[in-house]
């Protein structure tokens, strides 16, 4: 897995994905001590450079650990297990139409073992079918969770039997996270590459 995060990563970076003028990245030579402990944190944990979202946090080093140290746990290490957890990562990118964190987990999800009909439908805004019924049981979750602001009786009991409570606590938090990153890539006005993906706006 964390062959394939330096692959995708080198792969954004060679096709131009960067920060708008808005929060630009901070070249390492400008960085302040706090900042290069930031990053010298994040290339111990994640094998790379600073990238992505983590790169308008930087402007915040102490913001940007923090989250780095978050996700740790939350991508690599949650109850869930790597697919379901990208399966979540998608749904979020879809509703934030946030198109690098969308871009960067497609493929991740893919070879997770997420069909492509399934990621297809969630990025053109339709209910997959075809799902298994673990997926399903995210995916509802996920869904009720973003458009409601809450989640139905019904759609917590199902998760939490299937989960457990610390299952239903790591599947809110990878929501919770990927919203957190969604939003400061947004707010930044981060730039994919060129050749990326650019998901429909909602609504149109």
């Amino acid at each position: 897995m964390k062959f394939l995060y330096s692959t995708l990563l080198l792969a954004l970076l060679a096709g131009g994905a960067h920060a708008s003028d808005r929060l630009p990245t901070v070249a390492p030579e400008s960085y302040t001590p706090e900042q290069k402990k930031a990053a010298d944190d994040f290339m111990a944990a994640r094998k790379g450079p600073v990238f992505g979202p983590f790169e308008p946090l930087m402007h915040s080093p102490q913001v940007m650990t923090l989250a780095r140290s978050t996700g740790d746990y939350l991508r690599f290490n949650s109850a869930l297990g790597n697919m379901l957890s990208e399966l979540v990562i998608l749904v979020t990118a879809r509703e934030w139409s946030q198109d690098f964190e969308w871009n960067f987990h497609y493929p991740i999800a893919l070879k997770a073992g997420i069909k492509a009909s399934v990621a297809d439908a969630i990025r053109d805004g339709r209910r997959p079918t075809g799902m298994t019924e673990d997926e399903e049981i995210v995916y509802d979750f996920s869904t009720e969770l973003h458009k409601n602001k809450r989640v139905s009786d019904a759609t917590f009991a199902r998760a939490d039997k299937r989960f457990g409570k610390k299952g239903v606590v790591d599947l809110t938090g990878i929501n919770a996270y990927y919203t957190l990153l969604a939003m400061q890539l947004n707010v930044a006005q981060y730039v994919s590459p060129q050749y990326a993906t650019k998901m429909p706006r909602f609504p149109e």
